[in-house]
């Protein structure tokens, strides 16, 4: 059973352009040094349990490339287009809001197509 602490959503890392023109996070400089001195490694990790929101969160805190973040399988729809908003300028809660609303306007719209079939009304019928 997922517990209320688990569906929290966890915050990004701001986003900023390294000396290669990478899009990546800013690295928790402690969070790296554990990771590097601290005797577990990545694949260690990659093992253990932890909740979604976690790994979305340690992957910008150890900074992470925007496209790498992209490829995790981990990583949610919400959290990759929250991060790619953050890479344009807007704030992480300004960012994480539009990808709600296009997360919404997609259910909206597959809505809006399947609805009349299940109800065996016509489309038009939903306009209200």
């Amino acid at each position: 059973m997922t517990t209320d602490v688990e569906r929290l959503v966890m915050p990004l890392q701001p986003v900023y352009k390294d000396e290669h023109g990478t899009l990546r996070f800013k690295e928790n400089a402690i969070v790296r040094y554990l990771l590097d001195n601290g005797g577990i490694d990545m694949n260690r990790l990659a093992v253990l349990n932890f909740n979604q929101a976690d790994r979305e969160q340690f992957a910008s805190l150890i900074g992470y490339s925007l496209g790498g973040f992209d490829e995790l399988s981990y990583v949610s729809d919400e959290a990759s287009m929250t991060a790619k908003g953050m890479a344009n300028g807007e704030t992480e809660c300004e960012a994480r809001n539009a990808a709600l609303r296009e997360q919404l306007e997609g259910i909206r719209k597959g809505l809006k197509e399947a609805v009349p079939h299940a109800f065996r009304i016509h489309p038009d019928d939903l306009e209200a």
